[in-house]
């Protein structure tokens, strides 16, 4: 840049600023007048009473009042907080066809991701969502909807630090100056950090349109590796809250990923937009009150993902407990009743048949006490049902035989392969089912896997109750609730292994939480189940990811609901593709569908993108491989080591890259290899940039550099094998090396 170029851009940059630094000023007004609602809120409601009586009406309607401003100003500073970084970052020059009332055909039109006005109530920054920023988006040389120029502002803080112009015309007008090689090539350049970034002051027109498309029905947003779906989706769902608030955000929006990883990596980028009314949820989290992180061996995902999983389920929640009784023997009314297990099994039957199981304990009293009237038919029938429903050996027997059930408890059923075997699965899948149960209960973990089969159970099941109240005999007198009188020091109900309050009190309570976290079984079942939400819509990334289990699990959750999808079927993990669409055709329903396609290739470069699209055309010829857009003029290298030298040579390479890039360089590894990776590369790369994962969890992820470990045994751990090959193989926006084993 020649100094005149260079006094140019400074001169450019002085005028954004002083733009800049007015907003700010706005916001530190803004910021103060929040305060001043805050202090007002807390004003109200307040008495002079000293809390005898009950309130008055006026105080009430005070104490209200004090709730609703105090919310409001909390929720405002929020939101001026997490706006305040890079809060403009955008303008429009155009040009109109008729002058306004001034007789000006010129403006200029700043965006930003909150809107601002002046103490005149003029904008100074437009929200990026509302229609007059549309234009920022949509504009082209072909189409430029009136905009002369588009200008990208890159802020530090409140600090403008650069400018990045797109022309819209054939020739720009003398006194407006054209600055730097164009917005988003500049944006593509950046490094990758730990979080995802926002890309909303570089969304290009068919981005854009997926974004502002009507919420009603399915939206899909397809296409390859890099070329933005997944920032597309999140900002769409920005953009819906920010157009129909009243319905998305009193209905709730669901962000579902593939991965914990995930999830931590895009966590900003809602409300770094506005937004923090999105529930964000792995794949493993979606179930209330329990999670997973662990996957499951490929076999056994299998098996737990396909919808034929789905039969074994139906005969596991209508099947007996284990080491429940199968007799009742009981006088009712001076009349023996014995009801036997095929007797027990017919009302079991019966009660199924109409209920839920778990909100079905008197239809199983009632279904027992006309099976034990068969055995009678004397006297009068309802006096003798009443006899039997209120008789203290049913109630015991019942508690017993008709008690709640988790589902997580069906689950631990079935780590016994005869139990597995009587419920009608071959020998050879009963023992990959429950090899797999009896691996939950030694390490004390549930898999992602499991997460869709708890929540099929719970559906089945019903929500977990609490059985009635058990009331007390006559003999039980008020005054032993309080036996410090008679100098017990304490007296608890309960089931006879409570601790003693006292001095030994909080050790007692120490060492049920320790025997908590040294129990794998209690570590499963810790905890209650919450009940499905419903949203208002939910967002799914890495679709293609997804069992057909998983649907349904996500379909409970949508049934009013629309739907954004983000999928790319050559990165699919899951290997029937055909099972999983019926599924997903089946949470949708009958809602419109519209699609969007991109095919611009914004994250690889060039030259790391031509390896991985050459890959996987091979073993998926009508993959969908995008256009790569940019090119650092450096081939990712491929070397072939001992696999005794592998740790030295991924150390070796580690360093290298981060003495290339500026942000992450990320080791893919299969899981064989991470033992001895894990060791050795954070410590001995010497830099906080570098870390390991494995390939299923790079899902979603990008990074500056990476170093591809050992791909044919990715291929041959993941579930999908190519496919999740490919995944790996386009993580790297800059470098990248592929280290496999040879002689």
């Amino acid at each position: 840049m020649t100094a005149t170029q260079g006094d140019v851009v400074a001169a450019e940059i002085a005028a954004e600023q002083a733009h800049v630094d007015k907003v700010y000023a706005e916001l530190a007004k803004a910021a103060q007048r929040v305060e001043l609602i805050h202090a007002e809120g807390m004003a109200r409601g307040q008495t002079d009473r000293r809390g005898t009586g009950d309130p008055r009406e006026e105080e009430l309607a005070g104490l209200f009042e004090r709730d609703a401003l105090v919310y409001t100003a909390g929720k405002r500073r929020a939101s001026l907080e997490q706006q305040h970084e890079g809060l403009v970052f955008g303008r429009l020059d155009l040009e109109h066809t008729t002058p306004d009332e001034d007789g000006r055909t010129r403006e200029v039109r700043y965006v930003g991701r909150l809107g601002v006005r002046d103490d005149d109530y003029e904008p100074l920054v437009v929200d990026w969502r509302a229609p007059a920023a549309a234009p920022f988006y949509r504009a082209t040389p072909v189409d430029p909807q009136g905009v002369i120029r588009r200008r990208v502002l890159r802020c530090r803080g409140e600090q403008v630090v650069g400018v990045e112009d797109d022309l819209m015309v054939a020739e720009a007008p003398d006194d407006v100056v054209v600055v730097g090689d164009g917005a988003l090539m500049a944006a593509l350049t950046r490094s990758r950090g730990a979080q995802m970034r926002d890309i909303v002051a570089t969304i290009q027109q068919h981005q854009d349109e997926a974004i502002r498309a009507p919420a009603r029905g399915v939206t899909e947003i397809t296409g390859g590796p890099g070329t933005g779906k997944t920032v597309v989706a999140l900002h769409r769902a920005a953009y819906l809250l920010y157009s129909d608030r009243r319905r998305f955000e009193g209905g709730g929006v669901l962000v579902v990923g593939p991965s914990s990883a995930y999830t931590a990596y895009i966590e900003r980028v809602l409300p770094s937009l506005g937004e923090d009314s999105v529930v964000l949820r792995s794949i493993g989290d979606v179930v209330a009150g329990v999670g997973a992180t662990r996957l499951d061996q490929p076999a056994v995902a299998a098996l737990k993902g396909s919808l034929r999983i789905r039969q074994l389920l139906s005969r596991l929640s209508r099947a007996p407990i284990p080491g429940a009784p199968t007799l009742l023997r009981t006088f009712v009314a001076g009349y023996a009743i014995r009801l036997e297990q095929s007797d027990l099994d017919r009302a079991r039957r019966q009660v199924l048949r109409h209920h839920h199981r778990n909100s079905a304990y008197d239809a199983a009293v009632d279904a027992l006490a006309a099976i034990a009237w068969e055995q009678v038919l004397q006297g009068e029938r309802e006096e003798f049902i009443g006899r039997f429903t209120d008789s203290g050996d049913v109630e015991t027997f019942m508690r017993q035989w008709w008690r709640p059930l988790d589902p997580r408890e069906l689950l631990l059923w079935l780590a016994d392969e005869h139990t597995i075997r009587r419920l009608g699965v071959p020998p050879r899948e009963a023992e990959v089912i429950a090899g797999s149960y009896q691996e939950a209960l030694r390490i004390g973990s549930w898999s992602v896997a499991d997460m869709a089969l708890i929540d099929d159970l719970q559906a089945r099941l019903g929500p977990m109750v609490d059985l009635p109240s058990e009331e007390r005999g006559f003999y039980e007198i008020e005054e032993l609730d309080d036996a410090s009188q008679y100098g017990v020091a304490a007296l608890r109900a309960g089931s006879g292994d409570e601790h003693v309050a006292g001095d030994h009190g909080a050790l007692g309570d120490a060492s049920a939480a320790q025997r908590l976290s040294q129990d794998p079984r209690e570590r499963l079942l810790a905890g209650r189940l919450g009940e499905p939400e419903e949203y208002a819509h939910v967002l799914v990334d890495e679709a293609q990811d997804l069992s057909p289990m998983q649907w349904r699990m996500l379909g409970r959750r949508g049934r009013w609901a629309s739907w954004t999808v983000v999928g790319d079927l050559a990165q699919a993990s899951w290997d029937n593709l055909e099972e999983a669409a019926r599924a997903r055709e089946e949470a949708f329903g009958t809602l419109p569908r519209q699609a969007f396609h991109m095919d611009t290739n914004y994250r690889n470069a060039r030259e790391i993108f031509e390896l991985a699209a050459r890959m996987i055309q091979e073993h998926v010829p009508d993959a969908d491989i995008p256009a790569a857009v940019r090119e650092t003029g450096v081939e990712p290298g491929e070397l072939t080591v001992p696999a005794n030298q592998m740790v030295g040579a991924v150390i070796e390479e580690v360093q290298r890259l981060l003495e290339e890039v500026d942000g992450q360089v990320a080791v893919i590894a299969p899981w064989s290899w991470h033992e001895q990776l894990g060791q050795v590369v954070d410590r001995r790369a010497g830099d906080s940039r570098s870390l390991l994962i494995d390939p299923l969890s790079t899902k979603g992820l990008e990074y500056d550099a990476t170093v591809v470990v050992d791909p044919d045994a990715i291929v041959a751990e993941s579930p999908g094998g190519v496919r999740a090959l490919y995944v790996v193989l386009t993580r790297a926006a800059h470098r990248m090396t592929v280290l496999r084993i040879g002689g």
